[in-house]
């Protein structure tokens, strides 16, 4: 066998500080278990059938590249948000929208800011694109710290993230604080409002990030069609931004990385709204009733605005995650902070009150 020469392939040293993004992992099976995945935000819910009869029509043209300029999903939100068609920016997910947000502001050397924990990407894509990231860390109640985040705005920094609800702890940003902090912020700082989770909010002291928006000329919404619309397998998200950072996104966007597949299900999905918000309502009421039965055994659980709950078990994390992957529920641990868990299928949110409950009798917690 020939021996095979050794790489010599120079690639970035910035790599070598990057962390990969952790995946949710499928339960392993377990006899006499029905097993569960709860490590990965996805809704549980299978595609509605007038989404998946226009996906399947759309798949008979999938030789062709798809429409680069993703028009017909533009103009629907454009019209459903009441935006101009201008101001809307698709790409391939929020991550990658939140990538091209990064991309049109930073040079190497300019400064993220953002709340730690939260979303696992984002020291990804800032790491990725050279810029630094600035972590402020979260408060006592695993709420956006924003008094911190604005004062850890420098001469450097280009963007500040906002994570509301923040994944993965839960809590959502207030109308009054966020206004307040938007106050202090430069005016030539981009603020991005990450609402993934948006749909699934129930406190009336959330802003409306449109309104905020509209009012600030350097704030821009992101969203995805991944959570609450059962589209994360197609991978569509957008930005509302005015005109030129939304005209700069659409620079930066990958070309044709939209597919048909996706737009044509996003507007399907858009058009079947009034049956998806049933699905999330019911995803809603299960939150509280776990959050609630979570609480009634003694877990601090703090304020849960999403698809999920957190479980801030620092050290007990990873072995927690073990002992539930060995009653076949798979959670996503966060070594040394806590565990998220997806709000899913009743049988799974049983399981794990189920487990919470064991792990407390045994662990003396």
């Amino acid at each position: 066998m020939t021996e095979q020469p050794t790489p010599s392939v120079r690639l970035r040293s910035t790599l070598d500080a990057l962390p990969a993004y952790a995946p949710g992992r499928p339960a392993a099976p377990v006899e006499g278990l029905t097993p569960y995945k709860i490590s990965s935000n996805e809704n549980p819910f299978p595609p509605l059938p007038s989404v998946l009869a226009a996906v399947t029509r759309a798949a008979g043209s999938m030789n062709r590249y798809p429409d680069m300029g993703v028009v017909a999903l533009t103009e629907a939100l454009a019209e459903r948000l009441g935006v101009p068609v201008s101001h809307v920016a698709t790409g391939t997910g929020s991550v990658a929208v939140l990538a091209q947000l990064v991309a049109i502001t930073c040079d190497p050397g300019d400064e993220v800011v953002y709340a730690w924990r939260s979303f696992e990407a984002y020291p990804i894509v800032v790491g990725l694109s050279g810029a630094v990231s600035v972590r402020v860390p979260l408060d006592a109640d695993a709420r956006h710290d924003l008094d911190a985040m604005a004062a850890a705005i420098t001469d450097r920094t280009r963007l500040v993230v906002v994570c509301s609800p923040n994944n993965p702890t839960g809590p959502a940003v207030r109308e009054a604080e966020l206004r307040a902090f938007l106050a202090t912020v430069p005016p030539d700082v981009l603020v991005v409002l990450d609402e993934a989770y948006l749909e699934f909010t129930t406190d009336p002291d959330v802003p409306d990030a449109l309104a905020v928006y509209r009012d600030h000329p350097n704030v821009a919404v992101l969203r995805t069609f991944s959570k609450a619309y059962g589209l994360a397998g197609l991978r569509i998200g957008y930005a509302v931004a005015h005109e030129p950072v939304a005209t700069a996104l659409r620079k930066a966007a990958t070309p044709f990385g939209v597919t048909d597949l996706a737009q044509v299900a996003a507007v399907a999905s858009l058009e079947a709204y009034d049956e998806l918000e049933v699905r999330v309502k019911e995803l809603v009421a299960e939150r509280e009733r776990v959050v609630a039965a979570l609480r009634g055994q003694g877990w601090s659980v703090p304020e849960a605005q999403g698809n999920f709950v957190w479980l801030p078990l620092g050290e007990d994390a990873v072995p927690f995650a073990q002992f539930c992957q060995a009653r076949a529920l798979t959670v996503r641990p966060f070594a040394g902070e806590g565990v998220r868990c997806t709000v899913a299928e009743t049988g799974a949110n049983d399981r794990l009150v189920e487990i919470a409950a064991e792990w407390l009798s045994t662990s003396g917690g």
